[in-house]
């Protein structure tokens, strides 16, 4: 693609594992391409559904979010390569469908990377118009979506760990997407995080009150009890194309 952010798509087998000394760091081994193919197969209705979310909490360079953006960019190809702008709109819906952690940085930016090039890869082979503005989007998403922590503890890694914190992106109007920010760990734990603040000192005082807000017990018509979690930042909504310029 002419004057596109740097991506690339390899068609070269990917190893087991990258070396030994990383296995016995991290435990960490790639599943086989066939093995990530049957275990899709038994969701593939949700992996057909554009909107239908995907969280791999120890995703490596992306090798089961790669297959599944593939299968849902085969969806947005069969209804969508007529139309260059509704293809890039729907395209966007399914990248912010997937999720990533990984406690390795190189991890996490090859896993983005990867990702960035299939999408990139897939506009170039309907379209000959490069858009900067839609991969800038992509870029962003796959920022924000991919997350270098640790699925263990529910923190980021570097020199600063905070709570992992994931962007909910929900199509609204049309072409725009509407962000909400929750915290990782409220969304697994709503029952801690209905109890309040937790104990002293965890991550200090100012972030104990910024992450976790009491909830009020809701049951559905069913008499089910229902999980509200609390929304740490709220956006308002933004163009698809507009969403790195707009959020910053």
């Amino acid at each position: 693609m002419p004057n596109s952010p740097s991506v690339a798509v390899s068609d070269q087998p990917r190893p087991h594992i990258k070396s030994k000394q990383r296995v016995a760091a991290h435990g960490e081994v790639f599943t086989p391409p066939h093995i990530v193919e049957a275990m899709l197969d038994l969701v593939e209705q949700e992996t057909a559904n554009l909107a239908s979310r995907f969280l791999e909490p120890a995703c490596g360079d992306g090798n089961f979010l790669e297959p599944v953006l593939r299968r849902k960019l085969a969806v947005v190809d069969r209804f969508y390569k007529k139309s260059q702008y509704e293809w890039e709109r729907n395209a966007v819906l399914a990248v912010t469908s997937l999720y990533g952690i990984d406690i390795l940085e190189d991890n996490v930016q090859a896993c983005r990377e990867r990702l960035l090039g299939v999408v990139a890869e897939r506009h170039d082979t309907h379209f000959e118009e490069p858009n900067l503005r839609f991969l800038e989007s992509v870029r962003y998403i796959l920022a924000r979506n991919i997350v270098w922590g640790d699925a263990l503890t529910l923190l980021t890694v570097g020199s600063e760990p905070a709570p992992i914190v994931f962007a909910e992106w929900s199509p609204v109007n049309g072409s725009r997407f509407k962000r909400r920010d929750f915290v990782f760990d409220d969304l697994l734990h709503p029952e801690q995080a209905s109890l309040g603040p937790r104990q002293p000192g965890l991550f200090g005082e100012e972030q104990e009150s910024l992450f976790h807000k009491p909830n009020r017990p809701l049951v559905s018509d069913r008499g089910e009890n229902v999980f509200l979690p609390h929304r740490l930042r709220e956006y308002p909504p933004v163009h698809f194309l507009e969403l790195s310029h707009a959020h910053g």
